[in-house]
């Protein structure tokens, strides 16, 4: 899995990087085929604005964005979401959903 962390309009210190970089670790545990990890930092005029992009093989790609005053809150929301999207993506891969009511069989009696 790589890593890219883009910073626009904003300089990310040591710890904020190695948050984010811990947090991405963290994915792994859904156990799905993560390929590769955009985190994209932006200032916007009321605040920051913090983009995952998660690139996952043989799934559409999860794009999770967050905007809020402080970047550590902003990026926590993010860590956050983006965990919750990946929690339901790993739950339907695991566990595929039931057959129809048209895949059921008649008993007779």
């Amino acid at each position: 899995m790589t890593l890219q962390i883009r910073a626009k309009s904003i300089t990310l210190n040591d710890h904020t990087k190695a948050h984010i970089q811990s947090a991405v670790d963290a994915f792994k545990k859904f156990g799905l085929d993560i390929t590769t990890v955009n985190v994209a930092v932006t200032a916007e005029k009321q605040g920051v604005a913090v983009e995952f992009d998660i690139h996952i093989a043989h799934a559409q790609p999860v794009v999770i964005t967050q905007s809020d005053d402080d970047l550590d809150t902003a990026i926590d929301l993010a860590i956050d979401r983006a965990s919750k999207a990946l929690r339901r993506l790993h739950t339907k891969v695991a566990a595929p959903q039931k057959g129809s009511i048209k895949d059921l069989e008649i008993i007779e009696d």
